[in-house]
């Protein structure tokens, strides 16, 4: 009974799949707060080991962010999530973020450089979950 309120549920949302104006947005934003914050720190001037940090911080902040949503996710559609994993990836998120306020509270930039990079990497975190989103409620069921 159970499997079958699951699949009818299933079947539900699939005809609620997203638009391509939100698809296109999704992927614009998330290419305007990656190529952004890249650029900023190919501008910044920072000792490379610095702009190392910077771009792994990001690299680990989008991976945390969709790992998040795609297991959030899975939860809701009645899908097993490890409690272990599922803790490790919100960990990670927090982390990610914890990690690139710490820095930048750190870093010897401009205010108004910490805030792009704040922006950027919001930006970035938030378009990468929205396009996650896209891909999975475009896919055949």
């Amino acid at each position: 009974m159970k499997e079958e309120k699951i699949i009818l549920k299933r079947e539900k949302e699939s005809k609620y799949k997203p638009t391509n104006a939100f698809i296109g947005a999704s992927w614009f934003a998330l290419l305007i707060g990656v190529v952004s914050y890249n650029i900023g720190l190919w501008n910044a001037e920072m000792q490379l080991n610095e702009k190392g940090y910077y771009f792994t911080i990001l690299l680990f902040g989008l991976f945390s962010a969709i790992s998040v949503q795609k297991n959030v996710r899975d939860k809701m559609e009645g899908i097993k999530v490890s409690d272990l994993y599922y803790g490790i990836i919100w960990g990670g998120a927090i982390i990610s973020l914890i990690l690139l306020v710490v820095g930048l509270w750190n870093a010897t930039l401009l205010l108004s450089e910490k805030g792009f990079f704040g922006m950027a990497f919001i930006l970035s975190l938030f378009a990468a979950i929205a396009v996650q989103k896209n891909v999975r409620d475009s896919q055949e069921k």
